[in-house]
């Protein structure tokens, strides 16, 4: 295949959140933004979100962005997003004062999406009134317990939900059940979402946890698998579909074509996917760039 066929472009259209900082990758700095200048203008582009830094590398990262940036190597804006931690006041400052500096840039960066967690609804709305306007806010929740309510509460300050899909651990990776349930939920409120960490690879199968050698291995969820549950709870489908799609492990159960993706006897027109991504699923993050690529070449969906 010779590209990437319609529906997937659709499905994955600025869908990778680069957090190359981030295990298992764990790169430099210089490192991490030499290659999000390299994916920024190489030919898949089209499937690259923004770069992931915490709060505490904000200003390191200005400084590495700054020669990419000021040389002409852009030709659009990187846009960046900062993971907060607990101090949530200093978050605010510090994206405002950034974005202000950036903004005397050609071509510049800018920090339109924040990341901080709540553990309880009264957190998103006293978090809200911290960060600056034009900047999105994604809230990391808990998922072990009924995620309802937290989602209805993001949904009631227009912000978006995050939900972590794995890790360097096995016991980091959810359990379906408690996923589905989550993915009900945004679906059921019109709340948009994102995931991160262990979604490297388009299909649930057995991986390694890191790229150590040696590395324990665990079962993680495919990318595809992630957004087509939610696409299929967003379009009426049941739970049980959904969990069906979360389980699939044959990557030969899914194709794209130019007008629809499929999965088994299920299809997915350009149209559902193109709402499912305008209303539901926002990016995932991912330590690598490349490694979702790699596996679509090697499932001869690219």
């Amino acid at each position: 295949m010779s590209g990437p066929a319609r529906s997937l472009r659709i499905l994955l259209a600025e869908s990778i959140d680069y957090a190359g900082l981030f295990p298992p990758a764990k790169l430099g700095m210089e490192e991490a933004v030499r290659n999000f200048a390299s994916y920024a203008a190489g030919p898949d582009r089209w499937a690259l979100g923004r770069f992931i830094v915490p709060l505490s590398k904000l200003e390191e990262f200005e400084a590495a962005a700054r020669p990419h940036l000021a040389g002409g190597g852009a030709s659009a804006p990187w846009r960046v997003s900062v993971l907060t931690g607990p101090d949530i006041d200093r978050a605010g400052e510090a994206l405002r004062a950034f974005n202000a500096r950036m903004a005397a840039h050609p071509v510049r960066a800018v920090v339109d999406t924040a990341e901080p967690r709540a553990f309880a609804p009264e957190d998103v709305a006293a978090a809200v009134a911290h960060f600056p306007g034009g900047v999105r806010l994604f809230f990391e929740i808990p998922i072990e317990e009924d995620p309802r309510p937290l989602v209805r509460a993001i949904g009631a300050a227009g912000a978006a939900a995050k939900v972590r899909t794995g890790g360097i651990k096995a016991d980091m990776i959810p359990e379906a059940g408690n996923l589905i349930r989550f993915l009900a939920a945004c679906a059921a409120g019109n709340v948009p979402f994102k995931a991160t960490a262990g979604l490297h690879h388009p299909v649930r199968a057995e991986y390694p946890l890191t790229y150590e050698p040696g590395s324990s291995r665990g079962t993680m969820y495919g990318f595809l698998n992630v957004f087509l549950a939610a696409t299929a709870l967003g379009a009426g489908m049941t739970e049980e579909t959904a969990r069906a799609i979360l389980h699939e492990s044959d990557a030969a159960a899914f194709a794209a074509g130019e007008d629809a993706l499929r999965w088994r006897d299920r299809t997915f027109t350009a149209e559902q996917l193109a709402s499912a991504r305008a209303t539901g699923i926002l990016s995932f993050g991912s330590c690598s760039f490349r490694e979702p690529f790699e596996d679509l070449h090697t499932l001869g969906m690219i």
